[in-house]
């Protein structure tokens, strides 16, 4: 390893990569937690369409760090993205500021009751939309990059653990204070002072990023490891009409010694992409590499594709686990809008800030679980939960939590009718908003099981090279899902009378029966590709190396 690179990095500049997440994570969530409320306080917008907004918002912020993975391995690096996505999410908190102060950028207020509400105009639209995206890109490629950023200065495999750990607990904590702090300011005192308290944290957070230049360990892009896949893919492709032989040596290996230990089997599962290594004439060159690369790729490298594509069934049944989650914390809030949110006779909760319970609840289940559930488990039974297990088990509980959601919306709907509420936008129903928490309380505690749950499955399962992408399928499956969340909510619209501008006289309470028929419907499923997975680690074990079964 070079000098430069031994004297830089270490824990000196986890303050400076800490002290920016803070920074980040307030400013992103400041305005992201609140913004259902906004844009239907400030432009006017029905209940449901600011839900599916804010749903593609998720979405969007959720996919962007696979991108931004993608530019810093192959282009850039995790400094320079993390630097450009904090200064993208300054600029777009400069527009958001202005949105808010000048009365010019957004339509006139609706009366609480009125029908009759104006509609913004399109260059207000325009304006808005705008800063949405730009914050958007901001947080959304910096977030996941600054954990790269800061693992890759610690070299002790502990070390990073302790890292990871405070990584998580630094989102938790500044998401938490920015949904209370800085959401109550923009519903109590006014939201040009929430968004500027916003612009401020992100202002700090990008001196902060730059003051420690000097002291981070900056590693040269490698190329992005989506690349090694789509070379076997081609690869496989264009030796398709090669038969396959059964000789370990007429396939290239990444070190010679593999060779000796690498079993060549008579059937086995995806034997066409075996293809991609085996070796045809003028494919290695004299020096014994590889002379094509998009012609030829080494066992290894098609043992990495089949462990991505093994995980596919168990990630893709993680989609339909998380819409749920998406559909009802967005609702959630809308509903907290129309119940009565005082806690005393001076203060009033507000609507955002009740998100804000899946966090405390998925935080001390998560603590609670590593250090009490799990180990004594683990004591009676003789052996651990497994990740499967996990995982399976919060497909259980987010079930659980949608037939409460269930509930609890047919108990306000009844409210509603017996006060004749129904025909009243923006009426608040009487009861208290507390109704609402049982519901959140039981999401974190699904989250507490399957979100660890995941993140280790990918993290162990998939090869060492493929662990950007290990981190980046997590993310990826919660974007998706809000995406997802987007299109059923606005099927279900198109289809049925259930989900009006004004929940008032809608049913959300169906919408939530849905929910619940289609979650045990994709745990069965989750059920079925476990079982398979299961039955291919034992393959897997059996043969010293997943990636050449023929």
């Amino acid at each position: 390893m070079p000098d430069s690179m031994t004297k830089k990095g270490g824990f000196i500049t986890l303050f400076f990569i800490s002290g920016t997440l803070s920074g980040v994570m307030l400013s992103g969530f400041g305005w992201l937690a609140n913004l259902i409320v906004y844009l239907v306080q400030e432009f006017n917008v029905e209940s449901i369409n600011a839900t599916q907004i804010a749903n593609v918002v998720h979405g969007c912020i959720n996919l962007l760090p696979v991108l931004g993975a993608i530019i810093a391995d192959s282009f850039l690096g995790s400094f320079h993205v993390a630097a450009i996505s904090s200064f993208i999410s300054f600029l777009g908190m400069i527009l958001l500021i202005l949105t808010a102060k000048l009365s010019s950028l957004k339509p006139p207020p609706c009366e609480i009751g009125s029908s009759f509400c104006r509609a913004p105009s399109k260059l207000q639209y325009v304006v808005l939309y705008l800063s949405i995206t730009t914050a958007s890109a901001g947080l959304g490629g910096s977030r996941y990059t600054l954990a790269t950023l800061g693992a890759n200065q610690l070299d002790k495999p502990k070390d990073k653990e302790t890292f990871f750990n405070w990584f998580f607990f630094t989102v938790n904590a500044s998401s938490i204070i920015s949904s209370t702090a800085i959401v109550y300011v923009e519903d109590s005192i006014s939201w040009a002072l929430g968004y500027t308290i916003c612009f401020a944290a992100n202002f700090i957070a990008l001196a902060v990023f730059l003051a420690g230049q000097r002291f981070y360990r900056c590693d040269k892009p490698q190329g992005s490891p989506f690349t090694g896949l789509l070379r076997v893919v081609v690869a496989a492709v264009r030796k398709r009409k090669v038969l396959l032989s059964s000789r370990s040596e007429d396939y290239y290996h990444e070190h010679c010694e593999t060779s000796k230990v690498m079993p060549v089997t008579a059937n086995g599962w995806f034997r066409f992409l075996n293809r991609a290594a085996m070796k045809t004439e003028g494919d290695i060159d004299s020096d014994g590499l590889i002379a094509r690369p998009w012609k030829l790729c080494s066992l290894e490298q098609v043992g990495n594709l089949r462990t991505v594509i093994r995980l596919v069934p168990i990630w893709s049944s993680g989609i339909f686990l998380i819409t749920p989650v998406a559909i009802q914390s967005s609702i959630a809030v809308t509903q907290a809008l129309s119940m009565d949110r005082h806690l005393g006779s001076n203060f009033k909760i507000p609507a955002a800030s009740i998100i804000v319970v899946i966090l405390v609840s998925s935080s001390f289940f998560v603590a609670l679980f590593d250090r009490f559930v799990f180990p004594t488990w683990q004591k009676l039974t003789g052996r651990p939960l497994t990740l499967l297990q996990r995982i399976g088990i919060g497909h259980v509980i987010i079930v659980l939590s949608m037939a409460i959601s269930a509930m609890v919306e047919s108990k306000r709907l009844k409210t509603i009718q017996d006060n004749k509420l129904e025909a009243l936008p923006g009426a608040i129903v009487p009861m208290q908003v507390w109704w609402l928490f049982p519901q959140l309380v039981v999401i974190g505690i699904g989250d507490a099981f399957h979100f660890p749950g995941q993140i280790a499955l990918y993290y162990h399962e998939f090869p060492a090279s493929l662990r950007s992408i290990a981190t980046a399928m997590v993310s990826l499956v919660v974007g998706i899902a809000f995406y997802v969340s987007t299109a059923l909510v606005e099927l279900i619209r198109r289809l049925t009378g259930w989900l009006p501008g004004n929940i008032n006289s809608g049913r959300l309470d169906n919408l939530y029966w849905i929910l619940v028929t289609a979650g045990a419907l994709n745990f069965m499923y989750f059920l079925v590709c476990a079982k398979l997975y299961k039955c291919r680690n034992i393959e897997k074990e059996v043969d010293a190396n997943p990636g050449f079964d023929i």
